[in-house]
């Protein structure tokens, strides 16, 4: 097993969903970690966002990531030998106003990576470029649209329950484009 020092970002989101999955604690990985993934290292994050999906406590997810090693500092948990933070969102998962139903996985030397859809992660972030006017967020869509498979036409059904259609018209100019 690797050290947390020698962990890519994949690798550490991997090892901390895993060690927490073994205590019953089911995290998925969502928001700019999400788009380096799908962005093939386009963008970067220097957070790893993990929502606990049912919310089984904070108090369970602090002692298992105390015991890896990792310490509390505000709302996040660092450690030593990684640039990495790991922050743990509220849940419950989902993209603007819609649950996540679709989990995917990746499996890494570290543990199973338990993360957003592409299609999901493009919702996320649109949903903030349509409720918070991000145009980066909406960048960072693109981005992972031009290099995954995605569905739009669920992307455009989200949207329109969004009352976003003029602005997912400007997500799909931009994929045309």
């Amino acid at each position: 097993m690797k050290s947390i020092a020698e962990m890519s970002m994949e690798e550490l989101a991997a090892y901390v969903c895993s060690k927490l999955g073994e205590k019953g604690i089911d995290t998925v990985l969502s928001g700019g970690s999400c788009v380096q993934i799908y962005s093939r290292g386009k963008y970067t994050s220097d957070d790893i966002d993990l929502i606990d999906r049912f919310n089984g406590g904070h108090t369970l997810i602090k002692k298992v990531m105390l015991d890896m090693g990792f310490t509390e500092h505000n709302r996040y948990f660092v450690h030593d030998e990684t640039e990495w933070f790991i922050e743990f969102p509220r849940g419950p998962l989902g993209v603007g106003d819609a649950p996540v139903d679709t989990i995917a996985t990746l499996e890494e030397e570290t543990g199973i990576l338990k993360l957003l859809t592409a299609t999901d992660c493009i919702k996320d972030r649109l949903a903030a470029y349509y409720h918070w006017d991000d145009p980066q967020s909406l960048e960072q869509a693109v981005w992972v649209a031009e290099q995954n498979s995605y569905d739009l036409t669920s992307i455009e059904q989200w949207s329109k329950k969004e009352n976003m259609m003029e602005k997912f018209n400007d997500f799909k100019q931009r994929l045309a484009s």
